[in-house]
Order: structure tokens, then C-alpha cells, then sequence
């Protein structure tokens, strides 16, 4: 917990424990890292299993310096998240969720994804170009991507026009408060109208607007990025159970771009491996409701007696702690 949910790098765990009298080598550390993760990793499995059996999932990644043994330098691999809702529309208090972190091979994610055949919310990462060259994954777009590309050119130098991409998208996301958390069905319907018709005047719009700024401009990349992705921008207006964006998956990445200031690389592909489990077990507790250290501490005491058939029992969302005390943080 503290390395993966505090952000503290072993060494100064080390150095902690050190004042106070007990002498922990880093090593040390993290053969015990090492063995906790080995020991989950039954259970992580399960966790990636049901994540990818949802038909619809968030996905976002980010880059994490590893060490490349025998040059002193790193390399760059990414950890990526995949955030599930379980076919169930998006903002009920009741849903059951779930995030998985990854630890890509050779940045290429159709080994994590080989299992799966439905939609996947995504931000126009040219690493998922293969999974989307057949019809078994449907891409749908990130409306959040977009309107961030605007935003910053409009705080850059306040264009007007900008400006009005930022109403027109704000008015989509106006519509999605008030039908939070609502089925999904009801949710489509209530985008027929008046969502569509604004993405569709919006459309319209980009393609006599972007005739006006140069080409070169930051905000013709803005208009270049969305009209690119018109289809799968549109695709959340005709099926309830997408969201406009894939924001908890991206919000699941925080917890790697805070360690990743404090630890600055991973020492090892295995370390990144074991960094993609924890995060994937502490931020699924969190989810859930769970305070995560409790969840672990409970997990990793009953574990190795539990039986293999029934690990499911010991997912987040099913976890009850053996004095059935209240388990909500």
C-alpha cells in the first residue's frame, strides 16, 4: 500500500523504517512485493477475466520508464488501463466496476484485448489500429479528448471559435446530467433528443468552420482531430450503454502518473508486471468501496487456504471479510 496507493519508493520506505530502529534492505522489500504479487495473482487473473468478458470497456495507457539491464539507460513501456461498467450504464452508485492495469509487451495491447469482441472507448491511440482492422472490436470515441484540444487552444489565445466548439460540447455534457445513472435504453432515447441533432449541427459547423484557420494552426489540429473521429464520436447517441468519454479510465491512471513521479522507472519488466496487479486489485477495492489496505490484508491471510474454483469469492465486489463486519471504507 505504500508503494502503489502512498507512492513511496522502497528506498524510502527503507530509510522510514531505518529511524525508527529496523533495518530493511530494498532488496528485502521487494522480494516481498515480488512474493504478495505472486501470491494475487490467482486473483488477478479472475479480475482480468471478468473485465474482459464485459462487452463495453474504457481503456486509456500511459508510459513508464523501464530499466534496460546493460546499457544504464531505460526503455519505455506502458501501463494501460481497462475499465469495465459490465454492460451496465455508466454513474449508478450500485454498479459494479472494475479497472485492470496491464503492463503492454512490445506496446502492442491485442495480447490483453485476444478475449474480447465488444466496444472500447479509446482516444485515438494508433497502438489500437490492429484490434480495429476487423469488425470483432467497435471503436467509440472520447468527446473529453476533444473538448480538451479546444480548451487549450481557447486558453492559448481565446478564439471565438474555440470557444463555440467548447458551448456546443458543454451542451452534450448538460444532457448527460440529468441521465446519469439511468438504464440504458432510456439513455439512448433521451440522446436522440436533443443530443444527436447538436452533434449533427455541430458536424456541420466543423466542416464550414474549418475552412478559416490555417492549416498549420493549433486549432485546425483541434477540427482535424474531430472530424477524424466523427463516427466513433457518435456512436454513445445511438447505444445507451457508452459513455462520451472514457474518463475513469483515465482517471485509473492517476495512481501511475503520481508514483511514477516519485519512483521515476521500473526496475524490471517482472516489476512492471507486479506494479500492473497491485494497481489493478487497490483502485478495483477503491471502486467498490473498500478500503484497499483492509481488503489486501483480509485477501492475503486467506488466500493460499481458499479454494481455487471459488477464487471469485475474493473479487472486490463479492469480498466479505470473515467477521462480516461492515467492509464499505
Amino acid at each position: 500500500m505504500s508503494k502503489y496507493d502512498d507512492h513511496l519508493p522502497l528506498y524510502r520506505q527503507g530509510e522510514i523504517y531505518a529511524r525508527e530502529g529496523v533495518i530493511l534492505e530494498t532488496s528485502t522489500l521487494s522480494g516481498w512485493v515480488g512474493a504478495t504479487a505472486a501470491t494475487l495473482k490467482p486473483l488477478v487473473d479472475a479480475l482480468v477475466a471478468d473485465v474482459v468478458a464485459s462487452d463495453t470497456l474504457l481503456v486509456d495507457d500511459t508510459p513508464v520508464p523501464v530499466f534496460a539491464p546493460g546499457t544504464g539507460k531505460t526503455k519505455t513501456g506502458r501501463l494501460r488501463s481497462m475499465f469495465a461498467m459490465n454492460g451496465l450504464s455508466p454513474g449508478g452508485g450500485r454498479r459494479r466496476r472494475c479497472s485492470v492495469t496491464r503492463k503492454t509487451e512490445g506496446d502492442h495491447p491485442r495480447a490483453h484485448l485476444k478475449e474480447f469482441g465488444g466496444v472500447i472507448h479509446a482516444d485515438g491511440y494508433a497502438g489500437f489500429n490492429e484490434l480495429l482492422a476487423g469488425n470483432r472490436i467497435t471503436e467509440a470515441g472520447c468527446w473529453t479528448h476533444v473538448r480538451r484540444k479546444f480548451f487549450d487552444v481557447h486558453a492559448a489565445m481565446a478564439s471565438p471559435i474555440a470557444k463555440e466548439a467548447l458551448d456546443r460540447i458543454g451542451q452534450l455534457y448538460g444532457v448527460e446530467e440529468t441521465i446519469k445513472g439511468l438504464p440504458p435504453e432510456h439513455r439512448r432515447r433521451e440522446r436522440q433528443q436533443p443530443s444527436k441533432p447538436v452533434v449533427q449541427a455541430l458536424a456541420a459547423w466543423a466542416d464550414e468552420t474549418t475552412r478559416k484557420p490555417s492549416r498549420k494552426s493549433e486549432l485546425a489540429a483541434a477540427f482535424r482531430y474531430m472530424r477524424g473521429r466523427r463516427t466513433a464520436l457518435g456512436r454513445c447517441f445511438d447505444d445507451g450503454r457508452l459513455a462520451l468519454d472514457n474518463n475513469p479510465a483515465e482517471r485509473a491512471q492517476r495512481c501511475v502518473a503520481i508514483g511514477r513521479k516519485n519512483y521515476f522507472f521500473a526496475g524490471s519488466d517482472a516489476g512492471g508486471r507486479r506494479a500492473a496487479a497491485l494497481y489493478s486489485l487497490i483502485e478495483t477495492a477503491k471502486l467498490s468501496g473498500l478500503d484497499p489496505q483492509r481488503y489486501l490484508t483480509d485477501v492475503l491471510t486467506r488466500i493460499a487456504d481458499h479454494p481455487a474454483r471459488a477464487i471469485a469469492q475474493l473479487l472486490p465486489w463479492n469480498w466479505q471479510p470473515v467477521s462480516f463486519e461492515r467492509a464499505a471504507a
